[in-house]
């Protein structure tokens, strides 16, 4: 039986919780900085970082500095986000997934394909937008591969079943699993 939709944020909602700019999040995150906050605890999307509510809400209390959550904004994530459950730890998250990880499942020619059919309101509402991204349930996306090909002129919308597969056991590594190194510090990576 499904839980539902889980309550989830990215750094902007994040950084809301303790009143802190979104650039705090990554600053938190930084190995230079000790890594505060551990990038282990969040889920990668479309290689983006995304936490499970509880775990956010409750990070600020775990801290050699004690942070103390805004239970307002806590609320309004909870009222902007619907029905749903408050989940702690990443491995209790169903599939999600964001454009990159659609194309791929999809294996899509262009990224503009999926946005013109998001655009057009062929593609199912986002089950979350967070951050100013849009991200869905596995489940959502795949419910809705039939009226993908009724309303399709030309692409196939065929589901590509090893991609399902390594989403929904957490092994998928392909584009959108990684969080891709940006601004100054990714020339040193090379």
């Amino acid at each position: 039986m499904s839980r539902g939709k889980p309550y989830l944020v990215g750094h902007q909602e994040f950084a809301a919780l303790y009143r802190v700019d979104p650039k705090q999040v990554a600053q938190w995150l930084s190995p230079s900085r000790g890594s505060v906050l551990d990038p282990e605890t969040a889920i990668i999307v479309s290689g983006v970082r995304y936490w499970p509510l509880g775990f956010a809400a409750g990070w600020g209390a775990t801290t050699a500095r004690f942070r103390q959550v805004d239970l307002d904004v806590k609320a309004r994530i909870i009222a902007e986000q619907g029905e749903g459950w408050e989940p702690d730890l990443g491995d209790e998250l169903p599939p999600i997934v964001g454009q990159q990880e659609i194309i791929e499942l999809f294996h899509l020619p262009a990224q503009g394909n999926l946005a013109t059919t998001i655009a057009t309101g062929r593609f199912p509402e986002p089950d979350w937008l967070l951050s100013g991204s849009m991200l869905w349930m596995l489940d959502t996306v795949l419910d809705a591969v039939p009226k993908l090909r009724e309303s399709a002129r030309s692409l196939p919308w065929d589901v590509d079943e090893e991609v399902v597969a390594a989403l929904r056991d957490g092994t998928y590594d392909g584009p959108g699993s990684r969080v891709l190194t940006r601004g100054r510090h990714a020339r040193k990576d090379l």
